[in-house]
């Protein structure tokens, strides 16, 4: 059985089949593979499309009040538009208008709940240029129409992360809050 050359430590042990002197500190002598780069090019692929994805819903999410389309975000991802959209439907699991969608509304909801603004100024500080429009895809997502959603009252004062998480909408759900959640009188 042929070996390889062994490769020296810090500490001036050498370790048999390791070409590349790659040992942690504290983990035990093991021979190891040399690293490859074509070791698998699905996941690679897999994870520029990821990466692409993710970089375009990046951008939704810093700029969702200003007006965006699929061919601007498709070049953000580096993709056509159709293969755009298929993908970051397969990958985050909604069409990026719905994510869109989605995120405006949770900003609005903060926004109804937390200042005393109009529920016109809120509309068009999120992004949305029709009051119809917002009314109707915030009923959708949140259950029920803004004005109703910021009757409940200002927010309770718990930590901002918590109350991002629990009060953002989902697309599974709509109706309440949460499922299971008792509706304001």
């Amino acid at each position: 059985m042929p070996t390889t050359p062994a490769a020296p430590l810090t500490s001036g042990k050498t370790l048999p089949g390791d070409d590349h002197g790659r040992v942690d500190a504290g983990s035990p002598a093991l021979p190891r593979e040399p690293l490859r780069c074509d070791a698998d090019p699905v996941s690679r692929a897999s994870e520029d499309s990821n990466r692409r994805m993710l970089r375009a819903r990046d951008e939704m999410d810093r700029s969702y009040a200003e007006p965006l389309d699929v061919p601007t975000l498709a070049r953000i991802a580096h993709v056509s538009e159709a293969h755009f959209i298929r993908t970051f439907r397969a990958t985050f699991g909604e069409t990026p208008h719905r994510y869109l969608q989605r995120r405006r509304v949770e900003r609005a909801m903060w926004l109804l709940r937390s200042t005393d603004r109009s529920v016109t100024d809120v509309c068009m500080a999120v992004g949305f240029s029709s009051l119809g429009t917002f009314s109707r895809v915030f009923a959708e997502v949140v259950g029920e129409p803004p004005s109703a959603y910021r009757r409940r009252g200002p927010l309770a004062a718990v930590p901002s992360c918590f109350g991002m998480r629990w009060l953002r909408p989902s697309e599974h759900s709509s109706g309440t809050e949460k499922p299971g959640a008792v509706p304001a009188p």
